[in-house]
C-alpha cells in the first residue's frame, strides 16, 4: 500500500490553495457579508443559495444540508475521493512535492482510480492533439477548414484526432504505465479478440471537461465512409464520465457564464466553437444526450438564479429540435432564469450560420427574443386547425396540460392568458379555469408534490431566511432542541467568537467547562475545542486551530455544527472586547445562576434532614455565588 502523506505536506496543501478558487470552479459565489461569500449548495438542490465560504478560515458550511469542513473536505465531498487522492489533486495544482512516510513516493500505479483516469485521459488528450498534425489526419484538418476552424482555433479548444488503426493509442497508453484494466476502465480502449484496443479509430476527436476543466471523456465524429460506426461515437458511462452530468464547453464557459448571468445551450461541438469564437463565449453543449435535471444544476449554480438570469436555447428549426425544445420547456421551471430560445433563420445551427453570415449574424442570433414557454406553446397549438371549434378545443386541452405543469400560481395564469390569445379564445377567464382544473386535478392524483411556492421560494430548510435548526443527532440525548431560541443565543455567539475570534475571548474562554453550556450539542462544541488545546491555539494559526477542532469531533453531526459555527456571522454589528465580553459574562452569569439554583433545590428537598456541617458549607456556598454574580453583574468581563 501506499505511504501515509506527511502531516505537514498536508497542511502546506491546506495553506496553499483558497477554498474560495476551489469553490468557484463548481459554483458562483458572491458575497455574503463578513468577510463570507455564498452561492446555490452543490450538495442538495435548493432555490436560495444557503452555502457558505469563509475564505479567512478556509471553511464552508451550507445552511441548509449541514455539509460542511475545509477545501479537502469539499473536494472529497463533491468529485467522490479518498482524502489521499484528494490531498494528491489540490497538491498537484499548488505545486507541491508530497512525501510519504512509510515507503517514500508514492508510486503511480497506487494513486487514487479516479487520478489515474484523469491522467491517461490527459495523455490521450495530447496524444490526439499531436496526431491531427499527422498526414493521416489531413481529412480532419479539411473537415474543421471546411467549417470555418483553422490551427489556432483547433488548439484552443484541443481538438484532436484518433490514428485509424487498432491500438495506437492504447500501447501509447501502455508506455506511459497505464495498465489494461485503467485503459478499459476509463473507456479510452475496449476488449479485442487479442486484447486492449483504441475505442476511438479514425476520427476527429473534442476532449470533454468536467467543471473543474479536468478531461472526463471525448467526443468523436465520423470523417470517412468506410467507418460503420454512428456519426458521433461518445465514451461510455465510466467512473469519471456521466453523460448526463458534462456540458462541453462547460470548462471554458464558466466564467463569462457567471459574469454576465446568461448561458447559451446549442447542440454540437462545432456549434459550441462556432459561438465561442464570434464572441458568445457563454455557449456549451450536452453530449450525446438531451439536456435534462443535472444539466440544469450545473447551470443554476453558475447563474445564482438571480432575477436577471437568462437562458437561451438554439434548437434547430425541424422537428427534432421542436421536440427538445418541448423537453426543455417541461424542465423550465427548474430555472429561476428566464428561458429563451432562438432559431436561425433557414433552421441553420450557428457552425452553419457563421458561416455563411459571419460572426455578426451568430451574437444576433443569441439575442432573446421567443420566449421558450410561448415557442413551445405555440408548436402545439400549430398543430391543429384553429378555425374549427373542434381544433381549438383540441389545441387547448393538449397546451393547457402543460401550462397546468407550471407550480407558480401568478406565473401559470399569466401563461394562460397568453395561451388563450394563441388558441384565437376570446375568453380568457375560461382557459385560466381550465389550466387552474388541471393542475387540482394532478395534485389530487399525487403527480405534484413539488415545491408550490414559486421558482425564487425559500430553500429547502430555510424559512424566510433563517436557517432552521435540525433535530439533534442521536448522540445528543434530551428533547428536540431549538440552538437559535434566546436561551442559547448566548451560548451560540461565545462559541462562534472562540471559533472565528479567538484573541476576544482568549484566555478566559479556556477557563469554562462544557457543563456551562446548557445545550447538549454546545457542550459537545466546546469539548472540540478543549481537545484542540483550547481557544488559546486559534492565536497562532486560526486555521490548523479549527482543523484542529474539526478533528477532535466525535461524529459529523458535531463536526458540522463546528463549520457552521466557524462561518456563521454574528448578531451584533460591531464584534470587539466589549461585545465579547457581553457573551462571556451572560454565559458564566447564566451558570453560575443555575448552580444557586441547584443548590438551594437541593437544600429544600432535603430540608431538616440535612447535617448541620453540610447546611453550613452549602448556605457558604451559595453566598460566595452570589456575591460573584452580584460582581459579574456590576462590573461586566472585569470580574471573570
Amino acid at each position: 500500500m501506499a505511504g501515509r502523506i506527511n502531516d505537514d505536506d498536508v497542511k502546506a496543501v491546506r495553506d496553499a490553495v483558497p477554498i474560495d478558487s476551489v469553490v468557484s470552479e463548481y459554483l458562483q459565489l458572491r458575497n455574503a457579508g463578513g468577510g463570507n461569500l455564498k452561492g446555490l449548495c452543490p450538495f442538495h438542490d435548493e432555490k436560495s443559495p444557503s452555502f457558505q465560504v469563509s475564505p479567512g478560515k478556509g471553511l464552508f458550511h451550507c445552511f441548509g444540508c449541514q455539509e460542511g469542513g475545509d477545501t479537502i473536505a469539499f473536494v472529497m465531498k463533491i468529485d467522490h475521493l479518498s482524502f489521499s487522492e484528494t490531498v494528491e489533486r489540490l497538491a498537484a495544482k499548488a505545486g507541491i512535492t508530497l512525501r510519504y512516510e512509510e515507503g517514500g513516493y508514492n508510486p503511480s500505479h497506487q494513486r487514487g482510480e479516479r487520478i489515474r483516469l484523469i491522467e491517461a485521459h490527459q495523455a490521450a488528450a495530447e496524444f490526439y492533439v499531436r496526431a491531427l498534425e499527422s498526414p493521416e489526419a489531413e481529412v480532419g484538418r479539411k473537415f474543421l477548414a471546411e467549417r470555418g476552424f483553422d490551427q489556432d482555433a483547433a488548439a484552443h479548444f484541443r481538438v484532436g484526432y484518433s490514428p485509424a488503426g487498432w491500438d495506437h493509442l492504447t500501447r501509447y497508453l501502455r508506455g506511459k504505465g497505464f495498465s489494461d484494466k485503467e485503459l478499459i476502465t476509463s473507456g479510452l480502449s475496449q476488449d479485442g479478440r487479442r486484447g486492449p484496443i483504441d475505442r476511438f479509430r479514425g476520427r476527429l476527436m473534442w476532449p470533454i471537461s468536467d467543471t473543474a476543466g479536468e478531461i472526463v471523456g471525448f467526443g468523436a465524429r465520423k470523417l470517412r465512409d468506410d467507418d460503420n460506426g454512428p456519426k458521433y461515437l461518445n465514451t461510455p458511462e465510466t467512473p469519471v464520465y456521466k453523460k448526463s452530468q458534462v456540458l462541453y464547453g462547460i470548462d471554458l464557459a464558466k466564467k463569462d457564464i457567471a459574469k454576465a448571468s446568461r448561458a447559451v445551450v446549442v447542440e454540437g461541438y462545432t456549434d459550441v466553437m462556432a459561438c465561442h469564437l464570434a464572441g458568445v463565449t457563454t455557449a456549451i453543449a450536452t453530449c450525446g444526450t438531451a439536456f435534462g435535471n443535472d444539466h440544469i444544476k450545473i447551470l443554476r449554480r453558475l447563474l445564482m438564479d438571480n432575477g436577471s438570469a437568462r437562458v437561451i436555447f438554439t434548437f434547430d428549426g425541424d422537428s427534432a429540435g421542436q421536440k427538445a425544445a418541448l423537453r426543455a420547456f417541461e424542465d423550465d421551471q427548474k430555472f429561476a432564469a428566464e428561458t429563451y430560445i432562438a432559431i436561425a433563420p433557414d433552421g441553420m445551427d450557428p457552425c452553419d450560420l457563421r458561416l455563411a453570415k459571419g460572426d455578426d449574424s451568430v451574437r444576433d442570433l443569441v439575442e432573446p427574443r421567443t420566449p421558450l414557454f410561448e415557442f413551445a406553446l405555440r408548436q402545439i397549438v400549430g398543430r391543429y386547425d384553429l378555425e374549427t371549434p373542434a381544433g381549438r378545443a383540441a389545441a387547448l386541452d393538449e397546451a393547457a396540460a402543460v401550462v397546468a405543469k407550471i407550480k407558480t400560481s401568478s406565473v401559470q395564469r399569466e401563461v394562460a392568458v397568453q395561451l388563450a390569445g394563441f388558441v384565437g379564445i376570446l375568453d380568457q377567464e375560461f382557459v385560466v379555469h381550465r389550466v387552474a382544473q388541471l393542475a387540482r386535478w394532478a395534485r389530487d392524483k399525487g403527480g405534484d408534490h413539488g415545491d408550490r411556492g414559486g421558482r425564487r421560494g425559500g430553500a429547502p430548510g430555510l424559512r424566510g431566511g433563517a436557517p432552521q435548526q435540525p433535530a439533534p443527532a442521536p448522540g445528543f440525548s434530551g428533547p428536540a432542541l431549538n440552538l437559535r431560541s434566546p436561551a442559547h443565543r448566548t451560548e451560540r455567539e461565545l462559541l462562534k467568537l472562540a471559533l472565528q475570534k479567538p484573541a476576544l475571548v482568549s484566555p478566559a474562554f479556556d477557563a469554562y467547562g462544557p457543563d456551562e453550556f446548557t445545550a447538549p450539542p454546545y457542550a459537545a462544541v466546546r469539548q472540540c475545542i478543549e481537545e484542540a488545546g483550547g481557544a488559546e491555539q486559534g492565536l497562532a494559526d486560526n486555521r490548523e486551530y479549527l482543523v484542529a477542532v474539526m478533528d477532535a469531533a466525535p461524529d459529523n453531526t458535531v463536526r458540522s455544527l463546528v463549520t457552521e459555527l466557524a462561518v456563521e456571522v454574528f448578531i451584533g454589528k460591531t464584534i470587539d472586547e466589549t461585545y465579547a465580553g457581553m457573551q462571556l459574562v451572560h454565559v458564566r452569569l447564566r451558570a453560575v445562576d443555575r448552580r444557586i439554583n441547584d443548590v438551594q433545590g437541593s437544600l429544600a428537598r432535603l430540608g431538616s434532614h440535612v447535617a448541620p456541617q453540610d447546611l453550613a458549607a452549602a448556605q457558604n456556598e451559595v453566598w460566595v455565588l452570589q456575591q460573584y454574580a452580584q460582581s459579574l453583574r456590576a462590573h461586566g468581563a472585569a470580574a471573570l
